[in-house]
């Protein structure tokens, strides 16, 4: 399961393809390996801006083993752990890069607005960058966020027209759905993730809580009383979200600390499906330090939709390919100076 990373359409071609127009900026909260991101499948136009994690004093950037294992051990000890957004000058750096490289626009694709002001950084960043960028809310996290960069990278190596690889990121970040589940709640209580879902738990002391993301927040969705019923209705509900999708799904099982778990699920909630693309993830550690030791998330998305036609831009966005249908609200998308950067919420992913 380790490795299946999808391929764009332009793999196999004798000839070498155009070079790409467009980029693809996102945070370190979206799950990707550096393999995916450094192989030709990415086409060398995606960029990760990393997010701060604060152990006690010192301060990890996101993928480092001695982070990793600091982060597990204070975990483990109930130490101090918090994150942070990046600065808005992490981003300037990198959409100068890009337009240095030759890039003539960004697709910026982040988590959450609700949950981090990340995009809020990015959009500070996009006033001043030479090239337009195009902001995008994803309302989702880990690879809910992960499965839209790389629909926005396929569409990016397909097209020279960002709106359609905005539009390629927003339409997988529409269709994904995560679940997951924490053995305690301690790390989300801290971090104020729970926010008025804390109420629903109300003082139940050993609760299995089964959560969600929905519409860029984290919902409870079940209360379940032993660690074993909680792991059972995660694989149930997974199966469940998997067997009502169509045509080709593309599943990935996150963890911390729990590995062998992990790939236990991984294999029963796609086990019906063999046409389902299934791929394991530890999870990065700004969202492993909220959902602690322990942690099972299943990410479900559809398949990637690459436009057709290469040098789409010279068409305009009008026949750009349709939407994934959802029932929630499509994610917000705000385009570079134009765009108004607002105020970032009082407390990030922190």
């Amino acid at each position: 399961m380790r490795g299946r990373w999808f391929k764009s359409r332009t793999a196999g071609v004798a000839e070498p393809a155009p070079r790409p127009r467009v980029a693809v900026v996102t945070d370190s909260s979206c799950s990707l390996p550096d393999g995916w991101i450094a192989s030709d499948g990415a086409g060398g136009l995606v960029r990760v801006v990393s997010m701060p994690v604060m152990i006690g004093d010192q301060i990890y950037g996101e993928g480092t083993d001695k982070m990793i294992g600091a982060l597990a051990l204070a975990l483990a000890q109930g130490q101090d752990v918090r994150t942070s957004r990046p600065a808005p000058g992490q981003f300037e750096a990198v959409y100068a890069e890009l337009a240095a490289a030759g890039f003539e626009a960004v697709v910026s694709v982040h988590l959450s607005a609700k949950l981090s002001g990340t995009v809020d950084s990015a959009r500070l960043a996009a006033r001043s960058s030479p090239i337009p960028v195009h902001v995008i809310d994803t309302a989702s996290v880990a690879m809910g966020l992960g499965f839209a960069v790389q629909a926005a990278a396929a569409a990016a190596l397909a097209c020279d027209d960002a709106e359609r690889v905005a539009d390629a990121a927003v339409s997988s970040a529409a269709g994904a759905h995560i679940l997951f589940y924490v053995p305690s709640l301690d790390q989300l209580r801290r971090g104020g993730r729970l926010g008025a879902a804390a109420g629903w738990f109300g003082t139940l002391f050993a609760v299995k809580p089964i959560l969600a993301i929905r519409d860029g927040l984290v919902v409870p969705l079940e209360r379940v009383r032993t660690a074993p019923r909680a792991l059972a209705r995660l694989e149930e509900l997974s199966r469940e979200e998997i067997a009502r999708r169509t045509g080709t799904v593309r599943v990935a099982v996150h963890h911390f600390g729990n590995e062998a778990e992990a790939e236990r699920l991984a294999s029963a909630v796609v086990r019906d499906r063999a046409d389902a693309e299934v791929m394991l993830c530890p999870l990065p550690a700004v969202l492993a330090a909220h959902a602690g030791l322990g942690v099972l998330a299943v990410a479900v998305a559809p398949a990637v939709d690459v436009p057709d036609d290469a040098g789409a831009g010279d068409s305009g966005a009008a026949d750009s390919a349709p939407r994934t249908p959802t029932a929630r609200d499509v994610p917000k998308i705000s385009t570079g100076p134009a765009a108004d950067a607002g105020e970032g919420p009082e407390t990030d992913i922190d």
